[in-house]
């Protein structure tokens, strides 16, 4: 991730996220990386999206990093757990304004007629908060996945690519090298 911030001219933090709905069917869609430890990696949305639905009845997903000036990617598979409160508090309160203004308006994943609904939504939920802090509303929190499978991809000259995959195992993580 350092080396991306160095060299990516666009959001290092940007992946691809994928989901399924309970019954398996797949759905992919870019999410921005706001945190990882050693406890898993953290992204935020509104749990009424099709994202947080899917999450809800299938916590598992995987994600991939692709940073093409490095010619590197990422990729995890793993567990889905909802962030609380007070993580999801912590992380609303360090956004921009219009961002925090943003998440009360967006009904994320439904249906838009027009753009004016959402621009009305805007200015409606700027007045209401045109003085003091914006609460996180309920409906908008964090997901961390809990990867069981790491793998690193590293091009190569002649697509002799270098992959390296780590899995999850009692032991602590193992490690092997695929064919690329």
């Amino acid at each position: 991730m350092k080396d991306a911030e160095g060299s990516e001219p666009s959001l290092p933090n940007a992946a691809s996220l994928a989901t399924a709905t309970s019954d398996g069917r797949p759905s992919l869609r870019m999410v921005l990386l706001k945190g990882y430890d050693v406890g898993g990696f953290v992204f935020y949305t509104n749990l009424e999206s099709r994202k947080g639905e899917e999450l809800t009845a299938n916590p598992r997903a995987a994600m991939c990093f692709h940073w093409k000036s490095l010619t590197r990617q990422v990729r995890l598979e793993g567990v889905v757990e909802a962030l609380d409160d007070g993580e999801a508090d912590a992380y609303f309160a360090t956004r921009d304004r219009e961002s925090k203004i943003g998440a009360w308006a967006s009904r994320q994943s439904r249906p838009m007629g027009r753009r004016f609904e959402l621009e009305r939504e805007i200015a409606k939920y700027a007045a209401r908060y045109a003085i003091g802090d914006i609460p996180r509303p309920d409906f908008w929190s964090g997901y961390r996945l809990k990867p069981v499978l790491i793998e690193f991809w590293s091009q190569r000259p002649f697509r002799l690519h270098d992959r390296l995959r780590f899995d999850l195992v009692d032991e602590g993580w193992r490690l092997t090298r695929l064919y690329p």
